[in-house]
């Protein structure tokens, strides 16, 4: 199994892999190129875009600046927008469904670390060094209509329902059902979204 195939299974897996770096550096290049293209320069972005991302749908605006690791593993249905200064770290996939809205500042993480630092980062070398940090990961999915605030942060693993606002600042660390209002720290279902 390489290690992008453990990466995707959430299995514990390198992050210093060769075929890794370089689909972290090939984005990094185009996160780059998107960010310092001209605001209306729509087609660029459009190209970039499509080769960015592992896939859209139409009507997709997302406001520079926009920051990700791979890229490869972002989905967007249909209608979407990710206002400026998001981060998406799609070490798994993040699948957004259609119409959804993304506010400022909004971080998305399907990475984490082993909590003991020798499982994250092994045993050290001779010279006191320490090899890449091991990581593991789980998929975000964000469904139709989700409307998220400013500032949110939406944990690994994390499952969003259909037709829900999540309010500014919020720390989304478990699962949110379908048709609801949710805020806070961590992240509870406050009322029904009618």
């Amino acid at each position: 199994m390489t290690e992008r195939e453990k990466m995707l299974a959430g299995e514990l897996y390198d992050c210093g892999d060769g075929e890794l770096l370089e689909q972290w550096h090939k984005a990094k290049d185009l996160i780059r190129d998107y960010n310092r293209t001209d605001s209306k320069d729509a087609e660029e972005k459009g190209r970039i875009l499509r080769e960015l991302l592992g896939g859209q749908g139409k009507n997709l605006w997302i406001t520079a600046p926009f920051f990700a690791d791979y890229g490869n593993n972002i989905y967007f249905g249909n209608n979407c927008e990710v206002n400026m200064n998001c981060t998406f770290l799609d070490d798994n996939k993040i699948v957004i469904g259609d119409n959804a809205l993304i506010a400022p500042n909004v971080q998305i993480y399907t990475a984490f670390h082993p909590t003991n630092a020798v499982d994250r980062f092994g045993e050290p070398r001779e010279d006191g060094s320490f090899e890449f940090c091991k990581t593991r990961t789980a998929p975000v999915i964000i469904g139709d209509n989700v409307w998220i605030g400013g500032g949110v942060i939406i944990m690994p693993g994390v499952k969003v329902g259909n037709n829900v606002v999540i309010g500014a600042g919020s720390v989304v660390t478990r699962d949110i059902p379908d048709n609801v209002i949710a805020f806070g720290n961590p992240c509870r279902v406050m009322r029904e979204n009618c």
